[in-house]
C-alpha cells in the first residue's frame, strides 16, 4: 500500500526498501509482490484507482529493478513467467506493455523454447479467433500493440504464422476502413509496414495460395497500369503513386510468394503475370526517377549536413525507392526470382562488421566496379531487351616478341543478351480504472 504514497521522498525509500529484500530472498519477494499485483486486480471497492496507481507502480518497479539484477537462478524466471501469464488474463495497455518489456528481458528468453511460449501468450491476448473491426481504433490499437510486443520474438524458428495469417484473412480486405486511434497517424500504412515486418517470419502459411492472392490483390490497389499513349499526350502531371504501401506490399509478397512460385508462373496464370510485369516496368519507372532526383538533391552533401531533418527523410526515401527497385528486378526475372535480401526502409540498417568488409574488399580487385544487372523488360513482340554492350576484344602483345603472333581474328558475334472483436483483451475488466477499459473485454 506504500506504493500508494504521492510523497516523492516516501516513494524512493519504499523502492530502496523493497531492493534491499531482493538481496535478502529474491524469490520470496518476487512471490510477495506478484500476490499483491494478482490481489489487486480480484479488489472490487471506492479505491480502485488507487489500487491501479499501485498496481502499475509495482509493475514499473519490477521492470526496472530486475533489469539492473542481470541474470536471475531459473527457480525464480519460471516463477517470473508463471505469474505474469496470471497477470495477463486482467491487464490495460500500459500493464500489458510493462509485462511484455519485464518477459523479454528475461535470459529464458534466449530459449527458442521460451520466445514459442510468450508468443503463444500474445496471440492469446490479441484474441485471433474474434472478428476484426476495423472501424474500432481500439481494436486496431490492440492488434498492433500485440504484434509489436512479440515481433522481437520472431524468427526462423518462432513464426509469426498466426497474425499472418490474420491480417490476411480480416485486415487487407478492409484495409481503406481501417480507422486510426489519433488524426497524426497514418493508420493504413502503419498496419501494412507491421505486416511487412513480420512476413519474413511466416514460416509454412495455411492455404497459402489463397492468402496470396489477398496480398497480390491489395498490391494490385497501389500499382496501376500505366496510361495509354493518348493520357499521356493529353496531361503532363506525373502519376501520383503511393510507393510507401508499394514497398510493404511487394516485400510481403516476395516473402510469401517464394514458397508459392506457381502462383505466377503456372499456364493457367499467364496473363496474371503478363499484367504484373506491366505494372512492376511502370513502378520501377517512377522509382527511378526518383532515386535520379534524390541523388542530385544528395550529391555533395557530407557531414552535418546529411543529419538535417531534410536530408534525414531523402535518406530514407532512397532507400525505398532502391528496395523497390531491387525487388521489381527480381520479379522481372523469368521465372520471377525470390533471392534479394534486404532490409526495409524504416528500419535501420544492419551495420557491415570488419570482417564482412575484408570480404567484400577480397572480392573485387582494385578499381574493380561492381555488376549492376538491368531491369529487363518485355517489347512488343514478348521479348527481353536490355541494352546491348560491346564486348572487350583481345589484343595481342606489341614489341619485338610479338612478331610471331600472327594477326588476330574476331569471331565475336558482339553484344550481350540480356537475359477481438469489440477491441478490448480478455480479461474480465476492473470497473472504474481510468484507461483500462481498452484493452479489457467489456462486460
Amino acid at each position: 500500500m506504500l506504493f500508494g504514497t504521492e510523497d516523492s521522498h516516501e516513494l524512493s525509500g519504499v523502492q530502496s526498501s523493497m531492493f534491499s529484500l531482493f538481496s535478502i530472498n529474491l524469490k520470496g519477494a518476487l512471490e510477495g509482490i506478484f500476490g499483491r499485483l494478482l490481489q489487486i486486480s480480484e479488489e472490487e471497492d471506492n479505491s480502485e484507482e488507487l489500487m491501479g496507481v499501485i498496481r502499475e507502480r509495482l509493475l514499473r518497479f519490477l521492470v526496472v529493478k530486475l533489469k539492473q539484477m542481470g541474470d536471475l537462478e531459473k527457480e525464480c524466471e519460471d516463477l517470473i513467467m508463471e505469474q505474469c501469464k496470471k497477470l495477463l488474463e486482467d491487464v490495460t495497455k500500459d500493464e500489458f506493455i510493462a509485462v511484455m518489456e519485464l518477459l523479454r528481458s528475461l535470459k529464458t528468453m534466449t530459449t527458442v523454447q521460451s520466445r514459442q511460449q510468450l508468443v503463444e501468450m500474445v496471440v492469446d491476448q490479441a484474441a485471433l479467433d474474434e472478428p476484426f473491426e476495423a472501424s474500432d481504433p481500439d481494436c486496431v490499437d490492440r492488434l498492433l500493440h500485440c504484434i509489436r510486443s512479440a515481433s522481437p520474438m520472431f524468427s526462423k524458428n518462432v513464426h509469426s504464422r498466426p497474425f499472418v495469417q490474420y491480417i490476411c484473412d480480416h485486415v487487407l480486405p478492409v484495409l481503406k476502413d481501417v480507422v486510426s486511434p489519433d488524426e497524426e497517424t497514418n493508420i493504413q500504412l502503419e498496419v501494412l509496414k507491421t505486416f511487412a515486418e513480420i512476413s519474413e517470419f511466416a514460416g509454412d502459411v495455411d492455404k497459402l495460395d489463397k492468402r496470396l492472392n489477398t496480398i497480390f490483390s491489395a498490391l494490385l490497389e497501389f500499382m496501376p497500369l500505366p496510361p495509354s499513349d493518348e493520357k499521356e499526350e493529353s496531361t503532363t502531371e506525373e502519376p501520383k503513386l503511393n510507393f510507401s504501401q508499394v514497398e510493404c506490399l511487394i516485400f510481403a509478397f516476395h516473402q510469401l510468394a517464394r514458397k508459392s512460385p506457381g502462383f505466377l508462373t503456372d499456364e493457367v496464370n499467364g496473363e496474371r503475370l503478363k499484367d504484373f510485369r506491366v505494372r512492376l516496368q511502370y513502378i520501377a519507372r517512377g522509382s527511378q526517377i526518383c532515386i535520379k532526383r534524390l541523388k542530385e538533391a544528395l550529391q555533395g552533401t557530407t557531414g552535418d549536413a546529411l543529419k538535417t531533418e531534410e536530408n534525414k527523410k531523402r535518406i530514407v526515401a532512397l532507400k525505398l525507392f532502391t528496395n523497390i527497385t531491387m525487388l521489381v528486378k527480381d520479379l522481372m526475372h523469368n521465372p520471377p526470382s525470390y533471392k534479394v535480401a534486404l532490409t526495409l526502409s524504416w528500419r535501420p540498417s544492419r551495420e557491415i562488421k570488419p570482417a564482412e568488409s575484408n570480404e567484400t574488399a577480397k572480392t573485387l580487385s582494385p578499381g574493380q566496379k561492381r555488376t549492376i544487372t538491368p531491369i529487363t523488360y518485355d517489347d512488343a513482340n514478348g521479348k527481353k531487351s536490355t541494352p546491348k554492350q560491346a564486348r572487350t576484344l583481345y589484343q595481342p602483345p606489341g614489341g619485338k616478341f610479338s612478331d610471331k603472333a600472327g594477326t588476330f581474328t574476331n569471331f565475336s558475334r558482339g553484344g550481350n543478351r540480356g537475359g477481438r472483436g469489440r477491441g478490448n483483451f480478455r480479461a474480465r475488466g476492473r470497473r472504474g480504472m481510468s484507461g483500462s477499459g481498452f484493452y479489457q473485454n467489456k462486460l
